[in-house]
């Protein structure tokens, strides 16, 4: 199967709605299809221009020469070994400011990832003639990274794009490549030495490997929407996601893209480079059990004593890289924190909805804020008084100024009644609570708007072999709801604990929290695409008893508001989020404590 029509498949099954996003994370329409990977082609390179533009050394290759490359930029090619025994060999771009001068110096903001493949992101992107990746060509149209004094490094991971070796996601070889880009990049004649890394979804992921680290020469990281914990994202509590057949499928596919016509030979000769067995290897691993595998991948777990200095983005209502693990990660990281938070997707934050111009999290300044943080601490500026560490966006669609994130006023412990439920792994039937496959308790309507912030938990001690999932409602008073939260587990006899997904919920007066237990239903009964456990119903009744939901609540009336709009993301949610219910007698009543 060619790439383009892997590309096309995600696009039609509705993952995403561009082949970068794609990339990020594959459903389970691109994992059923089977892939003879002899067929891999590079689409139209035999119809592009012969021309070749060299790269390498020399005074670089400018827009004028190349339109790939950014206007204002400097684009030179290089090649420095990885940072284990492993012989790999790393391939990065270099956009230096145009007409740069012997003995000037510029501060590196690198980014390491699969998507930086001069032929394309995710697919052959039909280009004209090889250039640098426009990934994050934004930080220099849109952020003017290289007026403001700085450069920008895209690094292709090991087995991606020019760049040899065997694809990690996140393990050994990964943290090797980080710490080889980031000492190279400190130790060029035109680095300052200090780095900053840049990233989003993947390699996002890579900047908090960088902070984990401990690197002496990196001074920032900025993480939009990463991934906290990989095994939440492929396995939960024991049961498997779609993703662990997905991603490996994405990622097999792209590490056989191939360099173009007029790429150098160095390039070009990494890009043919593929090791089939490291391919199959990989798809094995992500479907492995072994806590070892998964521990080393554990980001939150590793950040602890950490304290390089950290901006990141988390879009609560995500449906591809979850808020899970995120305030671990956060209590667990030592350093200066920026952040923002909200209801929105897998987007960055500057990215703007074609159809209306509105900004898609919401909030202007993005770039304003970013760089003030990477002169911080990358330049010893002075830092920016007049924005919050942290900026939160609720359900409501207003922002607030935050110091800490969360923070809470109170942890409410809930206990819930002793239940059963059939592990059927069908669709709620309509006696919830009456010997079905679920069952609801509720909360008293709340008498003051009350929000949730953080991570909830749930505890209790089963009896019965199956699977559990928790789901929590916001209950208007004519039975409106609307799903804010769920998570699921393997369930055994003994006791258990589901750490469900970071939120920030703000509760109506006169709204009802329902609490919703049972079996995991299938993936087509929640129109929200986070349904994706791939689930073996033990057909048992599970009995819970000393069960308790731990809440961590906060006032909004205490609230410090600062500027954003609604995020685009926030209506579309509160459609496909939406169910009804008959509003039932609480058993327990929520206060946020002042």
């Amino acid at each position: 199967m060619a790439v383009t029509a892997i590309a096309s498949l995600l696009v039609i099954a509705g993952c995403t709605s561009s082949p970068t996003q794609a990339a990020d994370r594959g459903l389970a329409t691109l994992a059923s299809q089977k892939i003879d990977t002899t067929m891999i082609s590079t689409g139209s390179n035999a119809s592009r221009s012969t021309l070749a533009t060299e790269a390498t050394g020399g005074e670089g290759v400018t827009h004028d020469e190349n339109p790939r490359v950014p206007e204002g930029a400097s684009w030179t090619q290089h090649y420095f070994p990885s940072a284990d025994d492993s012989e790999t060999e790393l391939h990065a771009d270099v956009l230096l400011p145009e007409g740069f001068q012997e003995g000037d110096q510029v501060t590196p903001l690198i980014s390491v990832g699969p998507y930086f493949a001069h032929i394309g992101s995710l697919e052959d992107g039909d280009y004209a003639q090889a250039g640098p990746n426009d990934r994050f060509n934004d930080l220099i149209t849109e952020g003017g990274a290289l007026e403001r004094g700085y450069a920008v490094v895209l690094v292709d991971g090991r087995g991606f794009g020019g760049s040899t070796g065997c694809q990690d996601l996140g393990g050994p070889g990964e943290r090797a490549d980080v710490t080889a880009a980031v000492e190279w990049a400190a130790a060029q004649p035109w680095s300052t030495g200090k780095v900053g890394m840049y990233g989003k979804s993947y390699d996002a992921i890579t900047g908090l490997i960088g902070n984990n680290l401990d690197l002496d020469q990196l001074g920032a990281v900025v993480a939009q929407e990463p991934i906290w914990d990989m095994e939440r994202n492929f396995w939960s509590g024991g049961i498997p996601r779609e993703t662990i057949t997905s991603i490996g499928t994405i990622y097999m596919t792209m590490s056989f893209l191939q360099g173009m016509p007029d790429d150098e030979q160095r390039y070009k000769d990494n890009a043919a480079a593929i090791d089939y067995l490291c391919t199959l290897q990989y798809q094995s691993d992500l479907r492995s059990t072994d806590s070892a595998y998964w521990d080393e991948r554990d980001f939150a777990s590793l950040a602890k004593g950490t304290d390089t200095p950290l901006f990141l983005t988390q879009g609560l209502t995500e449906w591809n890289t979850e808020p899970e693990a995120i305030q671990e990660y956060l209590e667990n990281h030592e350093g200066p924190e920026r952040g923002w938070l909200g209801p929105w997707d897998h987007v960055r934050g500057n990215d703007v909805d074609p159809a209306t111009g509105a900004l898609k999290m919401g909030r202007a300044g993005w770039y304003d804020e970013v760089f003030a943080f990477y002169d911080e601490h990358l330049k010893d500026a002075e830092p920016a008084t007049d924005v919050p560490s942290f900026a939160v966006q609720d359900n409501t669609g207003t922002w607030r100024g935050e110091e800490t994130w969360p923070s809470t006023d109170r942890v409410q412990e809930v206990k819930l009644d002793d239940a059963s439920y059939i592990d059927d792994g069908a669709e709620r039937t309509a006696d919830v609570g009456k010997d079905s496959n679920s069952y609801l308790t509720w909360s008293e309507p709340v008498t003051k708007p009350t929000r949730m912030t953080g991570t909830p938990e749930l505890k209790f001690t089963a009896e019965g072999h199956g699977n559990a999932m928790i789901r929590l409602y916001d209950v208007a008073p004519d039975g409106t709801a609307t799903w804010i939260n769920e998570q699921a587990t393997a369930v055994r006899p003994g006791d258990g604990t589901i750490e469900l997904r970071s939120t920030d919920w703000t509760l109506a007066e006169g709204h009802q929290l329902a609490i919703e237990i049972g079996t995991i239903a299938p993936s087509g009964a929640n129109p929200h695409r986070s349904n994706d456990w791939i689930v073996s119903p033990s057909g048992e009744e599970i009995r819970l008893s000393h069960t308790s939901l731990t809440l961590p609540l906060d006032n909004p009336s205490e609230d410090t508001a600062t500027q954003g709009d609604r995020a685009a993301y926030l209506d579309l949610y509160l459609q496909f989020a939406a169910a009804k219910f008959e509003p039932a007698q609480g058993s327990f009543e929520l206060t946020s404590g002042k």
